[in-house]
């Protein structure tokens, strides 16, 4: 009896998901992907087989305004109550990568041009690397409750820990209609927008920060969604010894976006940040504060159906720790040489932009272009990072809807202030299977 329902409830969905509208390949893909689930009905329960009810819960699993491409699918197996208000999916992704540098190893499993040595040492001329990295473990809980209650709740782990290898914890949170809370993608991101990669690191100016946050995220008709949050901060401050200190945080960051979509996966969104940075001038024996503001423009769409373009460019004062090649240091709050025990926020800068062309709904190219520049309001030393450039040339394959493998080509510049310049190289490839 159970294996009956099972094989009924699991052609109605894939007769539901090949009724649906698909007219780009990444939307087919993704529509094969949703047939694929296998649907169990919860103890005790006869499943009541309605083809809409089971699309839209389905659908839910993938409805994400922060989904990167990297994240793993929706679970194979999902339990649903009786009557659809209830769904349950436990899943995972098994991700294996490998690399080779040559002309000077970057010494980091992703590719940071922000870590390209200058000056390399002989013995770290090449590189061999691998890394079971990113293979994740996840929850998640789709609700409807009375009184027009929707909720979610979601946990998500990684081997991302030590050596690639011990498990952490990436998310959780929990979506009551239109309120998050947990830890979760900031506000002033946009994953979808960024585009395929093998290498985990991504363009050097992604915005990728999670943060423990409280967001009100709102729907306005078909188009227009419109959200806020107040985040835990994590500032990186430049301390000099004897004369300022960095203050434990005390203020939320607040961030915002307003977003306007059409079709399927396709938006422009505008997201900004406000950010209270407090230090310690240890001269004059006081607490400062300084703020920080940053603005994002990103977009996703499809000129034509087999092209996806992806764009972002981001520009702030006192971001740096929110994501890109300047994680790597401390730039949020830097010395200012003229006024001793004084800090300022410093200017920088990001774009992106790829192009994606779709063969087939299972088989597609991509090609990245960034930049991240430091714009600080002194010159700094001759051997300080000015800016950064980010080139992926890749392809994916989906052998199946949950397995897919990848190939890419890297190059990558870091630039110093002294004019001194130097190219890494790698090659890469990537594994996958998404249960």
């Amino acid at each position: 009896m159970l294996l009956r329902n099972i094989i009924i409830a699991a052609a109605a969905v894939a007769l539901g998901s090949v009724s649906a509208s698909a007219t780009s390949p990444a939307d087919i893909f993704t529509d094969s992907l949703k047939a694929s689930h296998r649907i169990i009905p919860l103890p005790g329960n006869e499943p009541a087989v309605s083809m809409d009810s089971m699309r839209r819960v389905i659908d839910k699993f993938y409805y994400d305004q922060f989904r990167n491409f990297q994240d793993p699918a929706a679970p194979y197996f999902l339990f649903m109550s009786r009557d659809a208000n209830l769904a349950m999916g436990i899943g995972g992704c098994v991700r294996l990568r490998g690399w080779y540098d040559w002309g000077g190893a970057i010494p980091a499993n992703g590719f940071v041009p922000a870590l390209i040595p200058m000056q390399p040492d002989p013995t770290q001329m090449r590189r061999l690397g691998s890394t079971p990295a990113g293979t994740s473990l996840f929850f998640r809980v789709i609700g409807h409750a009375r009184a027009n209650i929707n909720y979610q709740i979601y946990i998500e782990t990684n081997f991302n820990g030590y050596n690639g290898r011990d498990l952490h914890l990436k998310k959780a949170y929990a979506i009551i209609n239109d309120w998050t809370v947990g830890y979760a993608n900031s506000t002033f991101s946009d994953p979808a927008a960024l585009p395929p990669t093998v290498d985990a690191q991504g363009p050097n100016n992604k915005m990728a920060v999670t943060d423990v946050l409280v967001r009100w995220m709102k729907p306005f008709g078909k188009h227009l969604t419109v959200a806020v949050s107040a985040e835990t901060p994590a500032q990186q401050t430049d301390e000099t010894d004897g004369l300022t200190k960095k203050c434990d945080e005390w203020m939320p960051d607040f961030a915002a976006f307003v977003q306007w979509g059409w079709r399927r996966s396709e938006h422009v969104r505008l997201a900004a940040i406000y950010r209270t940075l407090a230090y310690r001038d240890l001269l004059k024996e006081r607490n400062l504060n300084v703020a920080g503001v940053g603005l994002q423009l990103s977009s996703v769409f499809r000129p034509i159906d087999p092209l996806t373009v992806y764009a972002t460019v981001t520009a702030g004062k006192g971001t740096a720790s929110l994501g890109g090649d300047m994680l790597v240091g401390n730039y949020d709050l830097v010395a200012d040489p003229d006024r001793p025990g004084r800090l300022y926020a410093p200017w920088a800068l990001g774009w992106c932009g790829a192009l994606q062309w779709n063969f087939r709904p299972d088989l597609f190219v991509s090609a990245t272009v960034g930049q991240s520049h430091y714009m600080p309001d002194h010159r700094p030393e001759g051997q300080a990072y000015r800016y950064g450039t980010y080139i992926a040339a890749n392809i994916f394959w989906n052998l199946t809807p949950r397995m897919q493998v990848g190939a890419e080509l890297n190059f990558g510049e870091r630039s110093n202030f002294d004019h001194s310049s130097r190219w890494a190289r790698r090659i890469g490839a990537m594994c996958q299977f998404s249960f």
